[in-house]
């Protein structure tokens, strides 16, 4: 586990913000503990805070139909949830405890003390933000890339095999 000050200092969406902010962060964090099969938050729900995972494992899914999906899996040091700092809108999957975890909550109500007390340091963690998002999309962008191209090479297998078939 971080020592106390230093849980978002390696995380990049607090890069380059001054060790003031950081502390005043830091000052304003909850620490939560959730036990391995619970859920830190579930797809739906209005995100309201941002985690760092401080130890444990775990994992990011989507459920439709009965079926669960893990898209990712999480590890100490990550964080998650940030989507909740920036947008107003539900959360677009569950995190899941696989082992028994804790992690420190940033609420978003937090970003507004931030604002008031130092615009530059609020922008500066707006751009981190955003840059973290934009990663994100990029790799999801790609992982459907793959997969659209997977799924082409199916369907002209399939295609070819049918068109082999009739003739």
């Amino acid at each position: 586990m971080a020592a106390p000050g230093e849980v978002l200092r390696n995380v990049a969406i607090f890069g380059a913000l001054s060790d003031e902010t950081l502390a005043f962060l830091n000052d304003r964090l909850e620490h939560v503990f959730v036990p391995a099969g619970e859920l830190f938050f579930e797809e739906g729900e209005m995100g309201e805070a941002v985690y760092v995972l401080e130890s444990g494992r775990a994992e990011v899914e989507k459920c439709r139909e009965g079926r669960r999906i893990v898209l990712a899996s999480l590890e100490a040091g990550a964080c998650f949830g940030e989507i909740a700092l920036v947008a107003i809108c539900p959360r677009s999957a569950s995190v899941r405890a696989v082992e028994d975890c804790r992690a420190a909550r940033l609420a978003n109500g937090v970003l507004f003390e931030l604002h008031g007390r130092d615009l530059e340091q609020f922008t500066l963690l707006q751009m981190n933000l955003g840059r973290e998002i934009a990663r994100r999309l990029n790799d999801t962008s790609e992982l459907l890339f793959q997969h659209m191209l997977v799924e082409a090479e199916r369907d002209a297998l399939i295609s070819g095999r049918l068109g082999h078939a009739l003739k």
